[in-house]
């Protein structure tokens, strides 16, 4: 059996005539990592992994910890429609014949396999938006998009067809079922939505189409930037998420006769992700920059500059609360900004959730109100962190996450993180010199 399954990856290569294979993972700091390895060798790689130095990443390791070896799995491989004679496929990382527990992919694995010890299998689709800028990233690209609401603009869609239809072409190919594309609340920024499946395949198909994005906007003399907020003059990036739980292959979220359409387990899954929410935020919202979003005003024009008022409530199908019930049997975490890790962000939701299902959490109430304009006056309302210290700080005494995504992980990314902020505090801006030069 082993063999046929080594083998299986260099057969199906071979036979789509590629010649080299981009053997990939993504590190703490979710940067895509990769060797190009000769199809010839992917019967090797599938046995062994193509070793890495995992203290030239973003892991906590040191040129004195044992070697990384990425073993690629099979089942993702991608034929890159632009360069058909390379293949992607994602990898899983090990060390000295351990599955590494710092590695984003492993640790969304083990929340999969938790969920599956309970009869659960978490679905969930990914909503990217992005900017496209000049090669420099100075300036957005599109110089003619200016409206003050630019969201779903014709013109402005239409000018960037060549390579949004491109993308999408790339994922119809692919079998992803992409069904819209759209212009999104700020200039030059774009949605691009397809079909959601298990968070594990969502979260693979989510890193591809970030690599995909900027490699077909690079062709096409571009810059595509997922950064949060690159502009402090636009709307930011986020990355919404859809969720529910099923079993085989019934929705265990719907119940036709539930509030919303939506059953007592999912509420508690709710409740579960409103009260992790203030610890896995520093997962979700990974940077310094990600907090420019979540504590951002709302701009003149209506659209919201963060995720929901920055604060911890659910609604109908209402855009300015943190949880939204757009449709029965699923909601909408819209927390997570474009910076997120692909495989923390399904994690760090997946755990919240199976512990409001066990612990039996409410979300409390329900909230039919415009949180844009009357949240911010409501007593008592719990809130995220406001910064990525106090998010990893909320991390870091998360019992619950430490539990569940592995302690290992959590220690490592919290080294890593605080490291990041140190480094900005370290930093000096030209707002701080205009502020403080003549005090």
């Amino acid at each position: 059996m082993g063999k046929a399954v080594t083998s299986s990856l260099e057969r199906e290569a071979l036979a789509r005539g590629i010649k080299h294979l981009l053997v990939s993972f993504v590190d703490l700091f979710g940067v895509q990592r990769a060797k190009l390895v000769p199809v010839e060798a992917a019967t090797e790689m599938m046995r062994t992994g193509a070793a890495f130095g995992g203290f030239a990443v973003w892991l906590d390791l040191t040129p004195a910890d044992a070697e990384l070896f990425a073993r690629p799995d099979p089942t993702t491989l991608i034929q890159l429609p632009w360069k058909p004679d390379v293949g992607w496929v994602a990898a899983d990382l090990w060390m000295e014949d351990q599955p590494f527990e710092q590695a984003p992919r492993h640790v969304l694995r083990r929340t999969v396999e938790q969920a599956a010890q309970v009869g659960f299998n978490m679905k969930s689709g990914v909503e990217c938006e992005f900017i496209f800028l000049t090669p420099d990233g100075a300036a957005i690209a599109d110089p003619a998009d200016k409206q003050a609401k630019p969201c779903y603009d014709q013109q402005s869609l239409m000018r960037r067809y060549d390579v949004i239809s491109e993308i999408s072409d790339v994922m119809t190919s692919l079998g992803w079922r992409p069904y819209q594309s759209d212009h999104e609340d700020a200039n030059g920024q774009f949605e691009m939505n397809w079909e959601y499946g298990d968070a594990l395949v969502t979260a693979d198909r989510h890193a591809f189409f970030k690599f995909m994005a900027k490699s077909i906007a690079e062709k096409h003399g571009l810059r595509a930037t997922f950064m949060p907020k690159p502009f402090a003059h636009v709307v930011p990036n986020g990355c919404h998420v859809h969720v529910s739980l099923w079993r085989r292959e019934t929705n265990l979220f719907l119940d036709e006769a539930g509030e919303l359409g939506l059953s007592p387990l999912a509420y508690h899954f709710m409740g579960g992700v409103l009260e992790h929410a203030p610890s896995f935020a520093a997962l979700t919202n990974p940077t310094v920059n990600s907090y420019k979003r979540i504590n951002a005003a709302v701009f003149p024009s209506g659209a919201p500059a963060g995720p929901a008022a920055n604060a911890l409530t659910y609604g109908g199908a209402n855009r300015t609360h943190l949880l939204r019930i757009p449709a029965p049997g699923r909601f909408e975490i819209r927390i997570g900004d474009g910076a997120a890790n692909p495989y923390l962000l399904q994690a760090a939701f997946l755990a919240a959730g199976l512990d409001g299902v066990e612990k039996q959490t409410s979300p409390g109430e329900r909230r039919d109100i415009n949180m844009f304009e009357e949240g911010r006056s409501l007593p008592n309302l719990r809130r995220l962190p406001a910064n990525l210290l106090d998010a990893l700080r909320a991390l870091n005494t998360a019992d619950v996450l430490r539990t569940r995504l592995g302690t290992g992980f959590v220690d490592a990314y919290i080294k890593m993180k605080t490291m990041e902020w140190d480094a900005f505090c370290g930093s000096l801006s030209e707002w701080e010199r205009a502020t403080t030069l003549d005090c």
